[in-house]
């Protein structure tokens, strides 16, 4: 097989081995010669349009998209779940397996755990064992919509929401205690989203549903550090069919205000009902300064998590042409969105998965950078709606991958982070390191 320090994967052994950016950098070698033929033709085109190359790269090099714990395994329906084998059964497998991912990618620099999947027993050890992959802790999640082993009290009928002091009082509870693990770890945000709602007309009293979310959040809140944020997640239906206590941005925004100035609104893309304009929400969030992160995948008739980019390119492009307008003019010092992946799927690998995923949300991101921002302002103040598509869709018709493997190969990483990952049979190896039937906490 292959030898290592960086990202793991492992010999027949039971000993883990660490992926050498050596083995990168000579694997990037074979191919460097077209790949730069590729960069340099690319690179012409856009100084042409007078477009600073270095800069390009340095702004793709920042961009950190986290990786969620829970997305390392096979994901599944409520039908069936189909393992990939050798998944990760602990949370050091996990830092492992994203390690891994941001070795080749240099794109994963972040971890967001889901507490309690992945309760750290020992956070110092935890803490070391991410640096020494090169990760730091994005969001902490807590998790009030299934009930755990042994707990007294359900959430059956809501958690934040529910009629019940004393279920409301336990969820609240669980929200801090997900802060302070979050704190042990070096992580500044912790992400609320409830699966709070009913299913038929007359089950809930929805005002007063939203009340007790309200007044539960601002005691979450209260339990904030101060350099940190919470972000408040929505979604129009599922568990809950008929109403969700937090059903869309306008809600979220709502509870963000009554809470203070250190609560934000989560934006997921498959949260939305089909053919909502979400760059629209985008750019509104970040007009008001309450954008606080994104969750990001895609989907075709509801909340799929699939693959980001894998339906959607277009729209996502245009998001994040919102997102850069709004960092260029940010004049109401909305801060500096988290990113993070939200997907899961059943029949693909789902390290593979997290890689394509990483390499469309960058792609979209220097699809943005290029647009003419000028021009675009000038053709909408001129009314010439054909201009201003034409230069949105120039951009987004540039085929600006060799830039986006330029910025990663710079980094540090392969240009070609899936065909590395396949060339070395990553997933068998792992196979062979833990088993066929092993199954990924918390799921």
């Amino acid at each position: 097989m292959f030898a290592a320090t960086g990202a793991y994967v492992s010999f027949k052994t039971t000993f883990i081995m660490y992926l050498d950016q050596d083995r990168i950098k000579k694997y990037n070698l074979k191919i460097l010669d077209q790949h730069q033929k590729d960069f340099d033709y690319l690179s012409n085109r856009l100084q042409n349009k007078g477009l600073d190359i270095p800069l390009l790269l340095h702004q793709l090099q920042e961009l950190q998209i986290a990786v969620p714990s829970w997305a390392l395994g096979a994901g599944g329906t409520r039908f069936g779940r189909f393992s990939m084998g050798g998944e990760p059964a602990s949370l050091q497998d996990k830092i492992n397996d994203v390690g891994l991912i941001h070795s080749l990618t240099q794109s994963a620099g972040a971890i967001s755990l889901h507490i309690p999947w992945d309760v750290p027993k020992n956070p110092e050890e935890i803490k070391q064992l991410a640096a020494k992959r090169g990760l730091i802790f994005d969001a902490v999640n807590s998790n009030t919509f299934q009930d755990q082993a042994r707990q007294e009290l359900s959430y059956k009928f809501g958690s934040l929401c529910h009629t019940s002091k004393e279920v409301r009082d336990l969820a609240v509870q669980h929200n801090k205690e997900v802060i302070d693990i979050g704190e042990a770890l070096g992580s500044k945000s912790i992400t609320v989203w409830l699966a709070d709602g009913s299913n038929f007309p007359g089950q809930q009293n929805m005002r007063m549903a939203l009340h007790r979310t309200l007044e539960s959040l601002q005691e979450i809140y209260a339990h904030l550090p101060s350099d940190w944020k919470m972000f408040i997640e929505y979604k129009p239906y599922e568990p809950n069919f008929y109403s969700t206590v937090i059903q869309d941005w306008g809600t979220s925004h709502l509870l963000a205000t009554e809470c203070g100035e250190q609560a934000f609104c989560l934006v997921d893309l498959g949260h939305h009902l089909p053919n909502t304009n979400i760059e629209q929400i985008v750019a509104t969030l970040m007009w008001r300064g309450r954008l606080g992160g994104f969750h990001f995948n895609d989907s075709k008739f509801g909340d799929d998590d699939l693959t980001v980019g894998a339906i959607k390119p277009y729209q996502l492009f245009l998001i994040f042409n919102e997102l850069v307008y709004g960092m260029n003019n940010n004049l109401s010092n909305n801060p500096a969105p988290a990113w993070m992946i939200d997907a899961s799927h059943n029949v693909k690998d789902p390290l593979e998965d997290l890689i394509q995923s990483l390499e469309a949300i960058r792609l979209a991101y220097a699809q943005a950078l290029i647009v003419d921002q000028s021009k675009l302002e000038e053709a909408r103040n001129k009314n010439d709606v054909v201009l201003a598509q034409e230069i949105l869709q120039d951009a987004f018709r540039t085929d600006l991958r060799p830039l986006v493997r330029e910025a990663r190969r710079q980094s540090g990483g392969a240009i070609h982070p899936l065909e590395i990952y396949r060339t070395l049979e990553i997933r068998q190896a792992l196979i062979e390191e833990r088993g066929m039937d092993v199954q990924s906490t918390g799921l």
